[in-house]
Order: structure tokens, then sequence, then C-alpha cells
């Protein structure tokens, strides 16, 4: 009887350690990921999204220098919106996905996937969190 208590025990620690799966959107271009216990999105290379207080959903004010650092997630010109993931136009012509009207965008100094260290930058940026 002890080792079938063992043997469930066993398992339900295996049920909590695994790793949280990640959820594929639009394609694979977005991702979600549990980072720190939330659900982060991340980019089809699995580096985080984030979101910038000074756009309007619907509208990205990120160009230039700010775009150098906070690069868009880029769309295809075939992209068409799905659920909660929309399509951006840029000035440029070129197009972005947002998430809930927000447009996403990586930070040039995450370096491997799992990191956040564009949460709070400048007081404006974001983890894009589902």
């Amino acid at each position: 009887m002890q080792f079938r208590s063992v043997l469930a025990g066993a398992a339900m620690l295996a049920l909590f350690a695994a790793p949280a799966f990640a959820e594929d959107y639009v394609g694979g271009a977005v991702k979600s990921v549990d980072i720190g216990g939330k659900m982060v999105l991340t980019g089809a290379n699995d580096m985080t999204l984030y979101i910038f207080d000074k756009d309007a959903p619907g509208v990205t004010n990120c160009y230039e220098q700010c775009a150098i650092n906070w690069p868009p997630l880029m769309a295809d010109a075939s992209a068409a919106p799905e659920g909660d993931f929309t399509i951006v136009d840029r000035t440029d012509g070129s197009k972005m996905w947002a998430y809930k009207g927000w447009p996403l965008y990586y930070w040039k100094d995450d370096a491997k996937p799992g990191d956040i260290t564009g949460d709070g930058v400048g007081g404006v940026w974001h983890l894009a969190v589902e």
C-alpha cells in the first residue's frame, strides 16, 4: 500500500513540475509561454514581446531610433487578423502584429528566450501578457 502512495506522489510531482507548453497563434508567428507565472507572448523565435504605452490600439508610434531599439513584430503583406491578433499598418507601408489592438515589439537587449529585460523600460514598455 505504501508503494502506491509513493507512486501516486511521484506522479503528482511530475504533473506539477512539467513545463508549461507554449500556445501557437497566427500560424506560429506568436506564441504564449509561462514566464514567471505570467503567460507572456513571444515571437516565433521564442523572444519576449512587449507593448508600448505611447501607442494606441491599432496605431504604432515607434519609428526611427525607437524601432531600432524595439523592433516591431512584422507581419507578411498577406497576413490576416486572427482572434485577438490584428494587423497594424506602419507609415512605410509595412505591417506589424498587434494583440488586442496593441502593437507588438521585441527589445534589442533581450539576449535569449525567457529574457524580460525590456519590462518597465522608461516606465512605458511592458510585457505583452495574454
